[in-house]
């Protein structure tokens, strides 16, 4: 397997192959089990190759305070909450995971999670689940990276907030622990995100950087941007999918409803097939409309001896005649025959002697 791709159960995942479209299910289960199992089958009605979970608790990922660095700031839609209180509404039950990964198996999809410690990492590893994800927040976690590694498993970084050099320090302690498939998420870690801090320019660029599969992981409104971003070459996008975004939740704001995640599938896979090859000249299709390119045509009846004018002789569609290049090597010789309007110009009519 090149560095190039990864292998996610049976799909490869890379430049040549389709996008791989993960559908985010996050906190949008609202802690009911048959809504987290809707949300599954609302993914592959959608066209998602997988379900991804988060595999935390609030005591693996923070501890319990009121302490003022324990609460929420910064104009996020969480502002006031403190980290516990906020993991605790938010987190996915483990019980539930093995039976949301059943279903999406089922169905014909992958499922696997973000691990945000290291008993998170044992308890997906029990899962089997065929990929470990390190979500934007984690990249600096290199000993959490390391124990992914170690598994041989496939591993995503998602690379939210991340400098180069912590992009870099990442992924060499995951090639160091063993990993030998890696990718990259492009990521704004904002919730939900503008567009105009996407930098989606940034896909490429660590595409060149790293030699790895890179996409997106996406909170912005709508579907433009993973549209955009598959244009500049992502092989994976990530969206949040909700069943319904009036039902409230922690993260039901900057998720799309499966309607709208049908049509981010449609998108971009029209996307990825407009993509194609780099090939200039016609295309099979456009074979047949060669014959409305212009050509030299006689616009007036024309006598023989009679010069070629650019009043009897244009460039005009279709094709049949005289290349247009050819206009001024005609123009000022004489007809060596009558020639009658709407004629196709070949050189047969041309006078070579002059």
């Amino acid at each position: 397997m090149s560095e190039a791709t990864l292998q996610i159960g049976q799909r490869t995942v890379g430049a040549g192959h389709p996008v791989y479209i993960i559908a985010e299910l996050s906190a949008n289960h609202n802690q009911d089990f048959d809504r987290a199992l809707r949300i599954v089958h609302a993914a592959k009605e959608a066209g998602a190759d997988a379900v991804k979970l988060q595999t935390y608790t609030p005591d693996t990922i923070t501890i319990r305070s009121d302490r003022e660095c324990f609460r929420i700031r910064g104009g996020t839609l969480w502002d006031g909450r403190t980290l516990h209180d906020l993991y605790g509404e938010a987190h996915t039950p483990w019980e539930w995971q093995p039976k949301l990964k059943a279903a999406a198996n089922d169905l014909g999809m992958d499922l696997f999670s973000s691990a945000f410690d290291s008993s998170a990492v044992d308890f997906l590893e029990s899962m089997n689940v065929p990929v470990h994800k390190v979500a934007s927040p984690e990249l600096v976690d290199v000993p959490l990276i390391e124990k992914m590694g170690r598994t041989g498993k496939p591993l995503i970084l998602s690379t939210g907030m991340a400098t180069l050099e912590e992009i870099d320090e990442a992924v060499t302690a995951a090639r160091k622990a063993g990993a030998s498939q890696l990718a990259l998420l492009r990521c704004t870690s904002s919730y939900p995100a503008p567009p105009e801090e996407m930098n989606l320019r940034s896909i490429p660029d660590l595409t060149r950087r790293f030699g790895l599969p890179v996409g997106l992981s996406d909170h912005t409104p709508g579907i433009a941007v993973p549209v955009a971003a598959v244009a500049l070459g992502a092989v994976l996008i990530e969206e949040h999918l909700t069943l319904s975004r009036a039902e409230g939740g922690p993260d039901h704001a900057f998720s799309l409803e499966p309607e709208e995640f049908k049509t981010l599938v449609e998108a971009v896979r029209m996307a990825e097939s407009s993509l194609g090859q780099i090939q200039y000249g016609p295309t099979p299709r456009e074979l047949s409309t060669l014959a409305f390119r212009r050509s030299l045509f006689v616009v007036r009846d024309i006598r023989k001896g009679e010069p070629f004018t650019p009043e009897n002789v244009r460039s005009i569609r279709p094709a049949n005649g005289l290349h247009p290049r050819h206009l001024s090597e005609v123009l000022g010789r004489q007809a060596v025959r009558d020639i009658e309007c709407g004629t196709p110009l070949t050189w047969d009519f041309v006078d070579h002697s002059q």
